[in-house]
């Protein structure tokens, strides 16, 4: 069924059309906590300085993924979301500086409590030709409804994330690396890989107290900070530091910070040195006009940028405002 013609049946079986979109800038709240560290590199925190360097001869990939979402309908106090989630690894060689697509996943969703529906706005949704996913959650109070429905679309994102990282990496060349907008730990397969970085931009999740907690946050520009070994909520053993990309003094205790997760193994300080020269000539050019510029490597913004174009446009914030007209 074309999309006008499910949607004008749903309408007809008695849903009210939406267009709420939720904030979807939050970061992940099971990431938001004091997991704990145990040092792998030095007795204490230290702050280590970092030379920029080129990667070398070796090709490089960068993996992102979106997801967009809102709830498009309501069948009395039952929303009805409407998700989409997509994942792209773009790939750039010495030959040729420009990132190239090298594979891409999407995956498009209707998100709902199917059995709180009356019988009509359900046969709409499953004539649709769009997954539908049943959410009991979604039943009842709305606003927990939404948080139902952002955590099924969240764990889609990351699924089609994880998948599309793992298809990639037992692709790489010997010499090539793997840098993700994101946890590595979530995967296996890529905790274990030896030429797999994740990139963490947000900070919820604190791994240090006290003075080392403060040399660890206040390390100064092109400086990194000890390996350590996270733990808590990490789902597959790594190593992990902070780095500096830009000062942050006069801005945000946490400007131009990022934490970095590899392999772990007996030579991952060398292995932080080595990578955390060539990770820093990623901060440019800069990735204006994005608010998160300071954190976010460029090459990850070319990946969101590519997504975001492909994305469903009915999924972002309605452009022209919601107050009523005046009779």
């Amino acid at each position: 069924m074309t999309a006008a013609r499910w949607q004008d049946a749903l309408i007809t079986a008695g849903a009210i059309p939406a267009s709420h979109v939720p904030d979807q800038s939050l970061g992940r709240e099971d990431l938001i906590d004091v997991a704990g560290a145990e040092l792998v590199e030095d007795a204490r925190v230290r702050a280590h300085p970092v030379e920029p360097a080129d990667l070398g001869p070796a090709p490089i990939s960068f993996l992102d993924a979106i997801q967009r979402w809102k709830v498009a309908y309501y069948d009395g106090v039952v929303p009805i979301a409407r998700g989409y989630v997509a994942a792209a690894v773009r790939r750039r060689t010495p030959a040729d500086r420009r990132l190239h697509t090298a594979r891409e996943r999407s995956r498009e969703m209707l998100v709902t409590a199917v059995e709180r529906l009356h019988a009509g706005v359900r046969a709409a949704l499953e004539t649709s030709g769009i997954e539908l996913l049943d959410v009991p959650e979604m039943a009842g109070q709305p606003a927990r409804a939404q948080e139902a429905a952002r955590r099924v679309i969240e764990n889609a994102r990351v699924a089609i994330e994880k998948q599309l990282g793992e298809a990639h990496a037992a692709t790489l060349a010997a010499d090539e690396w793997l840098v993700l907008d994101g946890v590595l730990s979530e995967s296996a397969l890529l905790a274990r890989h030896p030429r797999a970085l994740g990139v963490i931009k947000s900070h919820g999740a604190q791994y240090f107290e006290g003075d080392d907690l403060t040399l660890a946050l206040t390390i100064p520009a092109l400086h990194r900070t000890s390996v350590f070994k996270p733990r808590g909520r990490a789902r597959n053993e790594v190593h992990s530091w902070y780095l500096r990309l830009w000062p942050w003094e006069g801005n945000d205790i946490l400007f131009g910070l990022l934490r970095i997760e590899a392999r772990a193994f007996e030579r991952s300080p060398a292995v932080a040195q080595e990578v955390s020269g060539w990770l820093v000539r990623e901060r440019a050019p800069v990735s204006t006009p994005d608010a998160r510029w300071d954190r976010l490597l460029y090459p990850i913004h070319d990946v969101e940028t590519y997504l975001k174009a492909r994305a469903p446009r009915e999924l972002l914030p309605a452009p022209a405002s919601r107050l009523p007209r005046a009779s």
